[in-house]
């Protein structure tokens, strides 16, 4: 008759730094954009969701991208394939402004 012996297993736990995900969402609240800086890698899509009651849009400084008038609770995405920084603002309210700062691979 065999007897079954327990199996121990060992592990072992190296520590490891694990980078925290990039936001690429965008709130439009308070007429103004939140993070009025966002850093994402090439290939990332941004996201702005207005929680505002007024309408807002997003416009490039150089017109390389544009949303369409976005209302309360509505998004829209951009997604950025080339590195560089983008400077952007509302049409509706030129006052309002941020970066996106996208970084090469």
């Amino acid at each position: 008759m065999m007897i079954a012996r327990p199996v121990l297993l060992a592990l072992t736990l190296v520590a490891s730094p694990v980078p925290f995900p990039r936001a690429t969402a965008v709130s439009i609240k308070d007429f103004a954009f939140v993070p009025s800086v966002l850093n994402v890698s090439v290939g990332e899509t941004v996201t702005w969701t207005n929680q505002d009651d007024d309408p807002h849009s997003v416009v490039a400084n150089d017109k390389s991208f544009r949303t369409r008038a976005l209302d309360t609770g509505e998004k829209d995405s951009i997604i950025f394939d080339k590195p560089g920084e983008y400077g952007y603002y509302c049409s509706l309210h030129p006052h309002m402004t941020a970066k996106i700062i996208v970084a090469a691979p």
